[in-house]
């Protein structure tokens, strides 16, 4: 058991310091040695878990399609939001996270091993179908591609906020998005109910960990 705890452990060690060097240098620029340097293990550890820099780079996007810290909701719009939110809150601070967005953005590792963003467009159409199911959506949605024009948007913000950070942040370029994007597909009632503060995804963010404190209190009674 602790071997297989020390394993997870070095894998994400490797991971986290993958996701900082194709953040900061993009995919063909980034070196193994770089990583090796940032993550402090040997190359056999490395190569343990990772067969190449192409395969460290399919890890990093695996991580990207992640709700931890999305609390269950009575409202499935909610949900939708919070997802966005905590994201937002999440992503400046863990460049695993905002490696991913670079490597989908990079055309020639996107040609090598496509991107996250199918899969981002995916589950918000899942989130949306189940808030239209709820009655929470105008009858003329068409959840898929109205989840393929946010993920669009989305990623259009924090593309943008990356390059130019002077100004709002980015949670309160994506609350401002979900407050245009919103009124557009949420019934009235709906929508009057949602939290979209700049502050939402901290907030949530902060419950998810409080809970999982205790959770781990509990279990080391």
């Amino acid at each position: 058991m602790a071997k297989q705890a020390r394993a997870i452990h070095t894998r994400r060690l490797i991971l986290e310091a993958a996701g900082e060097v194709f953040d900061e240098f993009g995919y063909e620029s980034a070196t193994i040695a770089e990583i090796l340097g940032r993550a402090g293990v040997t190359k056999g550890a490395l190569y343990f878990h990772f067969a190449s820099k192409e395969e460290l780079a399919r890890g990093v996007l695996s991580e990207a399609l992640t709700t931890e810290g999305v609390l269950p909701q009575e409202s499935r719009l909610q949900e939708w939001v919070d997802v966005g939110m905590v994201l937002a809150h999440r992503l400046p601070k863990e460049p695993l996270l905002s490696a991913a967005i670079r490597l989908s953005a990079d055309r020639k590792a996107r040609d090598l091993f496509g991107t996250s963003w199918p899969g981002w467009i995916e589950f918000i159409a899942g989130q949306l179908t189940a808030a239209k199911e709820q009655g929470e959506l105008l009858p003329h949605v068409d959840t898929e591609r109205t989840a393929m024009l946010f993920v669009s948007a989305w990623t259009g913000v924090e593309i943008l906020a990356t390059a130019h950070p002077e100004g709002d942040s980015l949670e309160e370029r994506i609350a401002l998005l979900y407050d245009t994007f919103l009124p557009s597909v949420a019934v009235p009632g709906a929508l009057r109910m949602l939290d979209t503060a700049p502050d939402r995804g901290a907030r949530v963010w902060q419950a998810h960990r409080d809970q999982r404190a205790e959770a781990e209190a509990g279990t080391s009674r």
